[in-house]
């Protein structure tokens, strides 16, 4: 294989990877979007998307497996199995806003995965971040009082939040990963809150 064909292949594999990157975008914000309203937002024309994916559904299909591929690849790359836990965590907080689109897109609208091979039915038999909550758990980090599957699920939610409604909450997209640890680390409670007036109808402890 010569450097022209070579280039060629470089060529090809970066506008499909264009292509599927702004297919999660746009079918993230719709999931009614066009095929040209997704060419357009990849800078390719339609039939150059066509050469690609002949119909919706191909790319459809391509646009998930693709971006479970990124997702587990921003974890990878997080490398949350090393050092403090809680350090880990804030790793996998910056990877996965980094790869916000991608989450939107799998799971704003639940049509995308339904009835798609790349739906998972059971858990994979090793999930890196509930390693990582129970390791954190283990060493006093994470709360032992919540199930790691619950701590899990308000990262997730926290994340999928901050990157989709950031604008509408007031935030600027630097301040998506600082205000996602913050909450998750803190909540919404205060140390100089002081304690909470009583409930009406409760007894005074």
């Amino acid at each position: 294989m010569d450097d022209r064909e070579i280039a060629g292949i470089r060529t090809r594999n970066r506008t499909r990877d264009a292509i599927l990157g702004a297919a999660a975008g746009v079918l993230g914000r719709d999931y009614h979007a066009t095929l040209a309203q997704i060419a357009d937002a990849a800078g390719v024309g339609r039939t150059t998307l066509h050469r690609y994916f002949s119909d919706r559904e191909g790319l459809l299909n391509a646009a998930i497996a693709d971006s479970i591929k990124a997702i587990e690849q921003s974890v990878k790359e997080a490398a949350i199995d090393q050092g403090h836990a809680l350090e880990a965590m804030r790793r996998l907080v910056t990877a996965m806003v980094a790869v916000g689109d991608r989450l939107v897109f799998l799971f704003g609208d639940p049509r995308v995965l339904e009835g798609h091979n790349t739906a998972r039915t059971t858990p994979p038999p090793y999930d890196p971040v509930i390693a990582l909550i129970k390791r954190g758990q283990d060493d006093g980090v994470f709360d032992r009082a919540v199930t790691p599957e619950w701590i899990q699920r308000v990262l997730w939610s926290l994340v999928y939040t901050g990157y989709k409604d950031a604008g509408a909450c007031g935030l600027s997209k630097h301040e998506i990963v600082s205000t996602v640890i913050r909450t998750f680390e803190n909540g919404i409670h205060t140390s100089n809150s002081g304690t909470p007036p009583s409930r009406p109808g409760s007894t005074p402890g």
